[in-house]
């Protein structure tokens, strides 16, 4: 419609105040997105039309149906806003529309009725032809999503029957009874059976036993409608009797009401997979040589008895049950590697695999290999520790009869280690050890036995391995010390040496004597280092003593203070051992006749002449060798004439026995004596250890001992406390009397020299 006309005066303001008035009885009516300013600029030109035909001539209402489809237009469609659009025309159209030459009251009245009549025609016949078009439009929004719904059922249905029945996966659909309404054919192939076959089971005929407990429960679940999926691993019996592992997700398919309709299942065949798994499994749990099981499968075994989630692990009434663990070593099984070679160490493993399988056979006893020659047997819940000692004879009694490998018979050694108790007091890693450590001990008692585990045994032996851990570094952080203990000539008492003892002064176990540490040194190769240290250190407080106005030449001829140094039976096969104490003695400033080493009986006797070629390198120096402990080996006399020593130890058993005057055994001092007349005769000397009494030292002196040493002339002392200790000691030609001695501490009862 055309702009409006510009009208001035008062027909122009009476318009616009008119266009107020029906803005605000329309526009609550309306639905349009004008705002109230807006609208009533929009109506104003409708105002100005209709006070323009109300005025014209000749007079024609046909402005007014132009008026009624703009309203239209505009949105006023609202129920009630044609009445409010009309009666404002009614009101005041004629009132605010007037000019100088006024119509006649009733003229205007009656034009004003045929434009009201006009407005609503035009606002009717636009109405409906706006809802024919939007009844239209609809109709064919409809049917156009009809046609889509329908077009895309299609696609999907043809896509899911595609899915269906390619798909690699089997895909079964049951009712909420179990009842298989359709199967696709990877399914039947999964099951070797046809489709038709299928269709007549139902989902509760697929029971298997290896189900695991809360499959069923699951579904259960799902059909009640409490659980919308699920996914196990579940097997299935085929009609040929194999079994088919598979991955299932069952998943529930609602109605529109959201009521449980069928139930969807998808299958992944997993039987090869599985096969292999299993295969993979067995590989890494098991030994390859004898089929037994390895230390990994042994370990979670023996995790699970200890924490009583085993079988059989617990007793009667689920209390917590017991243990038993066999830990054993073949004895000697590195003799045949080498000797015999591998392959038959080998199939000497197998062959005793297989022994100890058949003593361990019950449900409740498993035998694995956890090393190279290293088997276990772990019982679980055994009756008692008779059980597990019975089961220990058994094995030892199968391995008793000699093994036939190439035409050679074995014969089998084993050393077993026990431990049983009750479940949960001990974690796997202290079973094991204590198991170990009882095993060792058996090794050391001469092997072919066994032994139950003891927790003194198990703490004296973590005690030694504490010790050896620290070991090596205790020689560079100064804990090592020595102490002497006097050497004296017998037959007047006077000092003629002094023997050198190592001390450990261990940051934890404070005060360690040799015998706690020197078999740790050893059997780990660090005596070599210390037994230098020890040498050098000897060495040099023995030119100390040397120098010292008193200690210089305590022997009436005039000798020089001798010191005594042990040697290991390592050190002795070193090769550097002369080249070692030559450069200790030069170094030192001392003379060779100064020093004495010390060497344990059983490290010669039987040593050939390579064995021996440094001892006698040394002693043509003039380094005295002393044979220690003399009585504790094979005491072959014949060697004595071929070894470069000077003089003999005797070891303290001879000399207990002459503790009292009516002493237990008289043959004690009948060896002794015949024991220094041969020494004495070979051009030795004869030295008495562990001399604890006035009454041992007389009769020792008696029978023509050289030296004596013990604490009944001192304890072993620090190297200062030996030169004042030398100051307060008798210097009269008899033995010294306790009383008169100095006084280093109680005098134990059967004390060493290296106490």
């Amino acid at each position: 419609m055309s702009s409006a006309p510009q009208l001035k005066g008062t027909a122009a303001d009476g318009l616009r105040r008119f266009a107020t008035i029906w803005s605000r009885a329309v526009y609550p009516a309306t639905a349009t997105s004008m705002t109230r300013a807006e609208f009533e600029d929009h109506l104003y030109p409708l105002a100005v039309r209709l006070g323009e035909a109300l005025h014209s001539h000749p007079f024609t209402p046909a402005p007014g149906r132009e008026v009624g489809e703009a309203l239209v237009g505009a949105h006023c469609t609202a129920p009630d806003a044609l009445p409010q659009i009309l009666g404002v025309v009614e009101s005041y159209l004629v009132l605010y529309s007037s000019e100088k030459t006024s119509l006649p009251v009733e003229e205007g009245r009656a034009r004003c009725s045929r434009l009201q009549h006009a407005v609503a025609a035009g606002f009717a016949k636009a109405l409906r032809e706006r809802t024919r078009s939007e009844q239209e439009a609809l109709s064919r929004a409809a049917l156009a999503a009809q046609a889509a719904v329908e077009e895309a059922l299609h696609t999907s249905e043809t896509r899911f029957r595609t899915v269906f029945k390619d798909a690699t996966i089997g895909i079964g659909i049951a009712d909420m009874d179990g009842r298989i309404r359709d199967v696709n054919g990877a399914l039947a192939r999964m099951f070797n059976a046809s489709e038709e076959e299928l269709r007549r089971r139902n989902v509760s005929e697929w029971v298997h036993p290896s189900d695991a407990p809360e499959v069923w429960r699951m579904h259960r679940e799902l059909v009640r409608g409490a659980r919308d999926h699920f996914r196990v691993e579940k097997p299935y019996h085929r009609p040929d009797g194999t079994v088919l592992w598979t991955n299932l997700t069952v998943s529930l398919l609602r109605g529109a009401e959201g009521e449980p309709r069928y139930q969807l299942a998808l299958m992944e065949d997993i039987t090869e997979r599985r096969l292999l798994h299993l295969r993979l499994r067995y590989e890494a749990t098991h030994d390859e040589l004898t089929g037994l099981p390895n230390r990994t499968l042994f370990a979670e075994r023996l995790e699970r008895v200890l924490a009583g989630t085993g079988p059989a692990s617990r007793g009667e009434g689920g209390r917590s049950g017991r243990f038993g663990l066999l830990y054993l070593d073949i004895d000697g099984f590195k003799a045949v590697n080498d000797s015999l070679g591998h392959a038959v160490g080998d199939q000497l493993l197998v062959s005793v695999a297989e022994r100890l399988q058949s003593c361990a056979a019950a449900p409740n006893q498993l035998v694995a290999r956890i090393g190279g020659d290293e088997f276990v047997a772990l019982i679980s819940n055994p009756t008692g520790r008779e059980e597990v000692v019975e089961l220990a004879r058994q094995a030892l009694a199968a391995l008793a009869t000699p093994i036939a490998i190439d035409g050679r018979e074995l014969s089998v050694r084993a050393s077993i280690g026990i431990v049983e108790g009750r479940n949960g007091k001990l974690g796997p890693a202290e079973v094991l050890r204590s198991a170990d450590i009882t095993m060792y001990r058996a090794k050391d008692a001469g092997g072919n036995r066994y032994e139950t585990a003891d927790p003194v045994s198990d703490a004296q032996a973590i005690d030694r391995h504490s010790l050896t851990t620290h070991l090596p570094g205790a020689l560079e952080r100064g804990e090592f010390f020595l102490e002497y203990q006097p050497l004296i000539r017998m037959k007047d008492s006077r000092l003629i040496g002094a023997e050198a003892l190592v001390r450990w002064r261990h940051p934890v176990h404070g005060r360690l004597g040799p015998d706690r540490f020197i078999p740790l040194a050893e059997h780990t190769g660090l005596i070599v280092p210390l037994g230098r240290w020890v040498l050098e250190q000897a060495a040099r407080q023995a030119a100390d003593w040397c120098a010292h106005p008193v200690l210089g030449a305590c022997a009436e001829d005039g000798a020089p203070i001798r010191v005594n140094v042990n040697l290991s039976p390592r050190q002795l096969h070193h090769p550097d051992l002369v080249q070692d104490t030559v450069a200790v003695l030069e170094r030192a400033g001392l003379t060779p006749a100064s020093l004495c080493l010390e060497v344990t009986e059983s490290a010669l006797i039987g040593a050939d002449e390579d064995e021996l070629k440094p001892l006698r390198q040394l002693a043509e120096m003039g380094v005295d060798i002393a044979l220690d402990d003399f009585g504790t080996g094979y005491s072959n006399l014949a060697y004595l004439s071929r070894l470069p020593v000077r003089a003999l130890k005797l070891d303290g058993t001879f000399v207990r026995g002459f503790r009292t005057e009516r002493h237990e055994n008289p043959a004690d001092e009948t060896i002794v004596a015949a024991l220094v007349q041969l020494a004495h005769e070979l051009g030795l000397t004869v030295t008495a250890e562990c001399v604890e009494g006035q009454e041992q030292a007389e009769r020792l002196r008696g029978i023509g001992c050289d030296t004596g040493q013990g604490y009944y002339y001192a304890r072993p002392m620090p190297a200062p406390s030996l030169s004042a200790w030398l100051a307060r000691a008798p210097r009269d030609d008899g033995p010294r009397r306790p009383r008169t001695r100095p006084s280093f501490g109680p005098t134990p009862t059967g004390g060493r020299k290296t106490a």
